[in-house]
């Protein structure tokens, strides 16, 4: 993409609503504009990350054997009257009606609506094991809305629903979306640390939130540090093997790690005080076990090996897509910007021309826009008649993770300039290498 031809708003002063370090960013980047208290408009950069965001959580959803699918926005009332959440649920919810006067509700969540969709479709244990999802926008009518993204009353959600013969069934199912969690996070360049929660108006006893540290996140958490030494990498893992994804769960559930809301703090001081860490933590995630809260009250029951009538186990399983965004940004930013993950940036490299207008350096940065294109490593050139001064400070604002830049200073001894956004080391090469360069890192990840 030629800069010169994409919308991309950015602003010089910091925007008095902001008051932390993603809002910040995300207006002054030109990724986001307000439409009201809470809620946003995606403008293209923005929404090129939100897409590649979904696009990973897309992809490790269905390795670990989930099938997408897509559930509307509003529901009806009566299917929350007939799980008893309907005035439970409380003011977030955005109750309306049609003009036949049917009350109906923007999702907050779906439980409701995937349970009916799977009592009148599925009768058989045969048709088990099952795990639904859908990514869809949400609404929770927040009485304070703030902090940009990270607490909107409109949000992108992953949301997925596991259905499930009997409880080591439903646990299995547990376990499978810990470790497919765990694999998104680690894709998108994230520290998530799944953390013993409070289940809230979901329900449920079994449950675990993924937190990123930040300082500016909402929860008080309490680790033990060890917790942050384990990795998965590029461990397999077969989803069907019981024992493995246990394996797995255990290992990162063992290390103390909790909100303020489930913390214990006798557990806490058996940790080596060495390794006893507190913080602040920003929830980009949650699962649930909640047993057959929702098929009991719904009535979803198939039949079993034995014929009979019995209730299917349920879990419920999120991802909050468009606050990974904010949470991103909080934990890889400095004072000059975003700096991006290589798996989740909007363009993989930004070319800076020097001199525009100068034969020599626009053919030269024609040419590694074709090339870098052609690669399928979408560049972004800045093509504009600015100073150097103001399209260094643009790149370091929308934080691109490489940078290169041509100068006829530098085309006279066959180089051009490669920078890191995060460690700000540059190299010069010549433009086959660093393309060559760029090939090699992209590959990689």
């Amino acid at each position: 993409m030629r800069l010169s031809r994409y919308f991309l708003p950015v602003l010089k002063e910091t925007p008095s609503e902001a008051s932390i370090v993603s809002h910040r960013l995300m207006l002054r980047a030109g990724m986001i504009r307000q439409a009201s208290a809470g809620i946003y408009s995606w403008l293209p950069m923005g929404f090129k990350v939100l897409r590649n965001l979904e696009n990973i959580v897309h992809e490790e959803q269905i390795r670990a054997g989930h099938n997408p699918m897509l559930m509307p926005t509003l529901q009806s009332a009566d299917l929350w009257r007939e799980s008893g959440r309907y005035e439970d649920y409380g003011e977030e919810m955005l109750r309306i009606k049609d003009r036949h006067g049917h009350d109906m509700l923007y999702g907050p969540t779906n439980e409701e609506l995937i349970t009916d969709i799977f009592r009148s479709t599925v009768q058989s244990y045969k048709q088990l094991p099952l795990t639904l999802y859908h990514i869809q926008w949400k609404f929770r009518d927040e009485r304070r809305p703030r902090f940009g993204v990270m607490r909107g009353r409109e949000f992108f959600m992953k949301d997925g629903y596991n259905f499930d013969i009997d409880k080591p069934s439903a646990l299995h199912a547990y376990n499978r979306h810990m470790v497919s969690y765990l694999r998104t996070y680690e894709r998108m360049g994230l520290k998530a640390i799944p953390m013993r929660a409070d289940s809230g108006p979901i329900g449920g006893d079994d449950t675990h939130e993924f937190l990123v540290l930040a300082d500016t996140g909402e929860s008080e958490v309490f680790y033990d540090s060890a917790i942050l030494d384990l990795n998965l990498g590029a461990r397999a893992v077969d989803y069907d093997d019981w024992d493995q994804c246990a394996a797995i769960n255990t290992e990162w559930t063992t290390p103390y790690a909790r909100t303020d809301e489930t913390h214990d703090e006798t557990l806490y001081d058996q940790i080596p005080e060495e390794r006893r860490m507190s913080s602040r933590g920003i929830e980009v995630g949650q699962i649930f076990y909640f047993g057959t809260n929702y098929s009991d009250a719904m009535n979803a029951k198939v039949v079993n090996a034995e014929g009979e009538n019995v209730p299917v186990h349920m879990g419920s399983h999120g991802i909050g897509v468009s606050r990974l965004v904010g949470a991103i940004i909080e934990a890889s930013h400095d004072d000059k910007g975003i700096i991006w993950p290589e798996s989740v940036t909007p363009f993989k490299v930004g070319i800076v021309n020097l001199k525009q207008g100068d034969e020599q350096a626009n053919g030269a940065c024609e040419a590694l826009y074709k090339e870098l294109t052609a690669l399928g490593l979408e560049p972004l050139y800045d093509d504009r008649e600015e100073r150097a001064g103001g399209k260094f400070a643009t790149m370091d604002l929308i934080g691109l993770p490489w940078r290169i830049t041509v100068g006829p200073r530098g085309l006279k001894n066959g180089v051009v300039e490669l920078t890191s956004r995060k460690t700000g080391v540059s190299e010069e090469l010549i433009p086959a290498e660093a393309v060559a360069r760029l090939v090699e890192i992209y590959a990689a990840i």
